[in-house]
């Protein structure tokens, strides 16, 4: 490995990405008349925008019942406005919605200072069509099925150090085990120094907390507390992961290597992209775009499902049966299931370029608008008794109805890691199931971490070997 001295200095960069991307920065956006906009709180757009990152979970459920299907919430800056949608039939609308008109990179831009502007997440018309062609190949079907036993491996010697008996926070372990396939599978990492020295600045990547995401519509903050040392932080994420780039561009085994990252570095080589393929700044943008879309969202979907498990006796034994027989379509269902019942991220947002009608409303250009992801998962009409945990749901004649369940968004911007996560939490799945079996320990309900939630307790277990 060259020593990360020899790399061009990068902390520019970081610094150019933070005030480009401030989403308070840039062009000034055009005032949205909000007269004739759905009902919604006459709270303060600060009170409402910490309502709506704090305490999601009681204020999404909260406004359905006080203000119908279709309500306004107004967020800093500038008090615009976002126009929920709770119905199967309206996000059928928005995710069918001309992707020149239904901007989702705007909805994003929370997450630019991170991201970057590259992010598949934040781009939007040519520029993300591109993208999204470039990184689609690294997450197919054949790919994914180069994944597979590397992820299984991964799992497997996560499950061997766990002691007979143990109690621990599910989700600390899976956060662990997702972070490791992350840095192994996605960015093709397996130098042990390289690996200890972007763990840490990883995770503090992920654990921003709602105060910091706010903290970016004002950059003056930055400077200081909490702001100045997640900036600090992504400095040297930024350094650690332009040198991985450089040196990977470099490595004579690029051609046979399967990780996405090499991937993404050969896409363009063969002619393919006008533009030559993805340049350094493009890489690192959709790399930290995968790993915080792909990291903390899969750990916690299985740390629920582990703990939701260890509380349903007869259902940990048919997931014990199904790992054994590799019954994929149940554990699948599992883990689809602890996504319905646990929602991971809250809403899915589009920006509108021009004046658009949506379940009869009328909606002016600038206002964003998306379906909620926590009331679609919750409505009684859309899941029979929400409140129970029943993988059943995701099997036989009758899984749930299209829109109902949108924990990947829907349309051209659904998730292009869907199907990687999904074989990730199954493969994790039957490496646990296999060999342990699982107890809830204590009750869980979820708290905020930043634009995702998890157990507030972590999802605690107790393991033991199966007799």
């Amino acid at each position: 490995m060259a020593a990360l001295s020899d790399t061009p200095d990068t902390r520019e960069l970081t610094e150019q990405r933070f005030r480009r991307m401030s989403f308070v920065g840039g062009d000034a956006a055009p005032p949205v008349p909000t007269a004739e906009l759905p009902p919604g709180p006459r709270w303060p757009a600060l009170a409402q925008t910490v309502a709506l990152l704090r305490f999601r979970h009681r204020f999404h459920p909260w406004l359905q019942r006080r203000y119908g299907d279709v309500f306004t919430v107004r967020l800093v800056p500038q008090g615009r406005p976002l126009v929920f949608f709770t119905r199967p039939e309206h996000a059928k609308e928005i995710f069918a919605g001309d992707p020149e008109v239904f901007h989702a990179g705007k909805g994003n831009g929370i997450l630019g200072p991170v991201m970057g502007e590259h992010s598949l997440l934040l781009q939007d018309s040519a520029a993300h069509k591109r993208a999204r062609k470039l990184i689609m190949p690294a997450f197919n079907g054949h790919a994914l099925r180069d994944y597979r036993g590397l992820v299984a491996r991964l799992a497997g010697d996560e499950v061997a150090t766990w002691r007979p008996g143990e109690t621990f926070r599910s989700l600390d372990r899976m956060n662990r085990l997702t972070l490791e396939v992350i840095l192994r599978v996605v960015f093709g990492v397996t130098d042990e120094e390289r690996l200890a020295e972007l763990r840490p600045r990883v995770n503090a990547t992920v654990e921003i907390s709602p105060a910091i995401l706010l903290g970016w519509s004002y950059p003056r903050l930055q400077r200081y507390g909490p702001w100045k040392r997640t900036v600090d932080n992504q400095r040297e994420l930024d350094r650690l992961m332009y040198a991985e780039i450089r040196e990977r561009r470099e490595a004579p085994d690029l051609a046979e290597r399967t990780d996405v990252l090499s991937r993404l570095i050969r896409v363009g080589a063969g002619g393919d992209d006008p533009d030559g393929g993805l340049s350094d700044t493009e890489l690192r943008d959709q790399l930290v775009t995968l790993l915080l879309a792909g990291h903390e969202t899969t750990a916690t979907a299985l740390a629920w499902a582990l703990f939701e498990l260890g509380r349903h006796p007869d259902l940990l034994a048919r997931s014990q049966r199904a790992a054994d027989e590799g019954d994929d379509a149940w554990l699948d269902a599992v883990l689809k299931e602890s996504m319905r019942l646990h929602p991971v991220i809250p809403m899915v947002v589009r920006t509108l370029m021009e004046p658009v009608t949506i379940a009869g409303v009328d909606l002016p250009a600038g206002a964003t608008v998306g379906p909620s992801i926590i009331v679609a998962h919750g409505r009684a009409d859309n899941h029979p008794e929400p409140e129970r945990f029943d993988p059943d749901r995701f099997l036989g004649d009758s899984p749930p109805a299209t829109n109902t369940w949108i924990p990947f968004g829907g349309g051209v911007r659904r998730c292009i890691g869907a199907g990687f996560a999904l074989m990730e939490g199954v493969e994790v799945l039957r490496e646990v199931l296999r060999s342990h079996d699982v107890e809830a320990v204590g009750g869980d309900v979820a708290k905020v971490r930043n634009i995702t939630s998890v157990p507030r307790r972590g999802a605690r277990v107790r393991v033991s070997p199966r007799g």
